[in-house]
């Protein structure tokens, strides 16, 4: 609900990981071995953690959330697993995301992108995700689908598909796939033409 101090929507809920098949997403997503990838606002690092053992070795998982205690509760889970392919970092993904221009083959943004366009924030993270994704590199979204009485965050604040790849086109990302994953969500994969 918002105030009268314009908080906005909250980048924090729940994990998704009981309702989203990790390796699904990332296969739908185009990662392979060798990349490297971001998983921009990862939470509980789920999908990270999947992430880390389909890049192997020779690629490398950048785990970044703006909330302190999800990455000390990630870094806790990469410990305890013993990988050693993943960074994990606490990171406001509109102001700088840490990593270098051009490094990230593949990110994925799941259950965050709605948060950005509700606080008027799409402008400020889309540079950064498009500075960070090398040219021919792709944007995956995973966001709930549009529609009323299901779980996720109010009818009002989610996107469309549609509403999605408009929302993309200004930062020359090209869209090329669009899919439903799992019962709840959709995933929109898109490259970055810059």
């Amino acid at each position: 609900m918002m105030n009268d101090n314009k908080q906005g929507h909250v980048h924090h809920s729940k994990s998704t990981k009981d309702i989203i098949n990790a390796e699904e997403v990332l296969d739908d997503a185009g990662i392979k071995t060798g990349d490297h990838f971001l998983d921009a606002g990862c939470g509980d690092g789920f999908i990270s953690i999947a992430a880390s053992k389909m890049v192997g070795d020779e690629g490398m998982v950048y785990a970044i959330d703006v909330h302190p205690e999800s990455v000390e509760m990630v870094k806790e889970e990469v410990k305890k697993l013993g990988i050693s392919n993943m960074e994990v970092k606490v990171a406001d993904l509109t102001h700088e995301i840490p990593l270098k221009d051009d490094s990230i083959d593949v990110c994925i943004m799941a259950n965050v992108l709605h948060g950005f366009v509700e606080n008027d924030e799409v402008e400020e993270v889309m540079n950064e995700i498009s500075r960070v994704i090398k040219p021919e590199g792709t944007f995956s979204v995973v966001e709930f689908i549009k529609t009323e009485g299901t779980r996720g965050p109010p009818y009002n604040i989610r996107i469309s598909p549609d509403e999605l790849e408009d929302l993309l086109l200004p930062y020359k990302f090209q869209v090329t796939e669009t899919k439903q994953v799992g019962e709840y969500h959709y995933l929109v994969r898109a490259v970055n033409k810059k």
